[in-house]
């Protein structure tokens, strides 16, 4: 069984370095350094905003959730690249819609970059909608979207 909390302040610099990790693959698909490597981890365990799980006393996934007012927005999901494979980033993201549900929001939503077309596949999977494309940050983003009955 896999065990989900809230991020704690000392993980702050284990979720960047597990974030270096996980993203650097998308770096020559990008063609640059994917958002998440350069997120501000320390505001987001702050605020709340962290979940994790661990394997062998280590972080080996995490979720950042950031409530709007009318979803919340899975801001971010990244996975050990040693623990790929496990199912941990699928359960993060159920995890995801099951905090969603939980605080009363009918819609998950999240982000991607346009050239990660196996996150952009496995999320339409998952049962995330594309609602429209467009450039923020720099980045050239899908966005996508999924009601919660």
């Amino acid at each position: 069984m896999t065990t989900i909390r809230p991020a704690r302040k000392e993980e702050a610099a284990a979720l960047r370095d597990l974030a270096q990790r996980a993203y650097a693959p998308w770096i020559p698909v990008v063609g640059r350094r994917p958002a998440p490597m350069d997120d501000d981890y320390p505001h987001h365990v702050a605020a709340g905003e962290v979940f994790v799980t661990e394997r062998e006393g280590a972080v080996a996934a995490f979720c950042v959730l950031v409530a709007a007012p009318d979803h919340l927005l899975l801001d971010n999901v990244a996975v050990d690249p040693e623990r790929q494979g496990e199912g941990l980033g699928r359960t993060m993201i159920a995890f995801a819609e099951s905090e969603a549900r939980a605080r009363g929001y009918g819609e998950l939503r999240l982000f991607t970059h346009e050239r990660m077309a196996a996150n952009i596949a496995l999320y339409a999977r998952l049962g995330f909608v594309e609602t429209h494309r467009a450039e923020q940050a720099g980045f050239r983003r899908v966005f996508m979207a999924k009601r919660l009955g």
